[in-house]
């Protein structure tokens, strides 16, 4: 996460610099052209000038997004105004300012990295047709105004070489990125190996307090001591490919521990949760290699509950009910994890062959202050009972929240209030410590 951090206070200080640069190199051209008194071409100087300011002040207040966008859409105007009115090549200077169309289009593809957009597709694309146009034809406007020769022909070799200049630039930007991916996928891999990773487990009550199961975290321990935030390398394992590994791992020591508690009468009721991503649920082998597991290792599949993200529906929904309906039948239970803010909706829970909905900590902590919060979450109990689904209610920190839920009907909980993620020696203590359900030991 530091290289992270690191890398993105580059390319700040790389943009502000150049939004500084842009803006000096036309205020030289806006000086040189006063002087010849060519007012149509210091009018667009200014409009340049203007631009690089504006994207070095949004810039400068962290709205790198908005300032990325901004500046290129804007120069992208101003460039095609200025192909069209005043480079015009001819036998003396051939067209350049066109040039500048594919540093845009390579600020537009970083950018489209660091944040997807359609806008910024559409961008990047306009840019790369604009330059086939320019590169291939004469186009110019009706009411061009040429710039004159003995401008031109100096001017097209600076043009030139600052937007050669700048193409680099992007390119050692994209470099960067390259190599920052490519450390942290070793990082991550070289974690694994070295077995950095361990499971925490937060415990799941019922309405009596009794801990009926638990959701396996992952967290990763430092070299030096202490453990590493799951939003400090998540993201990375996510763009380098690397989360179905890392749930493949997750799963076997998963099932480890079930293993484990199958042997011991205080903790052979309990249930495990186990977060699934899209990629780790989408490979071909994931049903087949979750049942072997199960079976290898003589387990009870009751106990094993697979947390499934609704950002999963935006996929192949049919393959997906597909998958869930094999894991259903061998009797593991699906849960919908942060039901209410992702891709669900009514015609998809009537489809899907889950077993409980997990309503998103979000809706739990804003509940007792916002009616409208409390008139949706009971909503989604009323659902949840209509469908025949269970609900997990989870980020519970008050015992106000912990009322609200009970009177809406929530009979599990999850949150600080009855418990942190802990590791497993400490987790299990505290289960030993409990009287195990009576139908259990019975």
């Amino acid at each position: 996460m530091r290289q992270t951090e690191d890398q993105s206070q580059r390319f700040w200080l790389a943009y502000s610099a150049a939004s500084l640069a842009v803006a000096a190199m036309a205020f030289g051209w806006g000086v040189f052209f006063a002087f010849r008194q060519a007012w149509a071409l210091v009018a667009v100087d200014v409009a340049v000038i203007s631009v690089a300011l504006m994207s070095f002040l949004l810039a400068h207040r962290r709205q790198l997004s908005a300032a990325l966008l901004f500046s290129q859409v804007s120069f992208l105007l101003i460039i095609l105004v200025f192909c069209l009115i005043f480079d015009v090549p001819n036998l003396a200077a051939p067209r350049v300012t066109h040039l500048f169309l594919l540093v845009l289009a390579l600020l537009g593809y970083i950018n489209y990295q660091r944040e997807r957009s359609r806008l910024q597709l559409a961008v990047i694309v306009s840019c790369l047709l604009a330059f086939v146009v320019f590169a291939s034809t004469h186009a110019a406007a009706p009411f061009a105004q040429p710039i004159a020769d003995e401008f031109r022909t100096f001017g097209t070799w600076v043009n030139a070489i600052i937007a050669v200049a700048l193409l680099c630039g992007g390119i050692y930007v994209m470099q960067l990125k390259f190599a920052l991916n490519f450390d942290q996928a070793r990082d991550i891999k070289a974690a694994l190996t070295n077995r950095e990773f361990e499971l925490f487990y937060q415990p799941q009550v019922d309405e009596t307090g009794r801990t009926t199961g638990a959701e396996a975290l992952l967290r990763r321990r430092r070299p030096g001591g202490g453990y590493i935030s799951p939003a400090d390398f998540i993201p990375a394992a996510e763009q380098a490919g690397l989360m179905p590994v890392i749930g493949d791992w997750v799963l076997n020591e998963a099932c480890r521990t079930l293993a484990f508690w199958q042997q011991d009468e205080a903790t052979r009721h309990l249930k495990l949760s186990v977060n699934v991503s899209v990629d780790q649920f989408m490979k071909a082998d994931f049903v087949d290699t979750i049942l072997a597991r199960i079976a290898a290792r003589e387990l009870d599949a009751t106990r094993l509950k697979l947390e499934l993200t609704e950002s999963m529906m935006a996929t192949d929904v049919d393959v997906i009910v597909e998958k869930m309906r094999a894991l259903r039948a061998a009797g593991i239970t699906i849960s919908l994890d942060d039901f209410g803010t992702g891709y669900s909706s009514l015609s998809h829970l009537r489809r899907l062959p889950i077993h409980e909905i997990k309503i998103d900590r979000s809706f739990v902590q804003e509940a007792p202050d916002s009616k409208r919060n409390r008139i949706l979450l009971k909503s989604i109990f009323d659902i949840a009972r209509m469908l025949e689904f269970s609900v997990v209610a989870e980020g519970i920190e008050t015992k106000e929240q912990l009322l609200l839920l009970q009177s809406f009907g929530c009979t599990i909980f999850q949150g600080y209030y009855f418990g942190r993620p802990v590791p497993l020696a400490e987790f299990q203590s505290r289960s030993a410590n409990e009287a195990p359900p009576l139908a259990e030991s019975a």
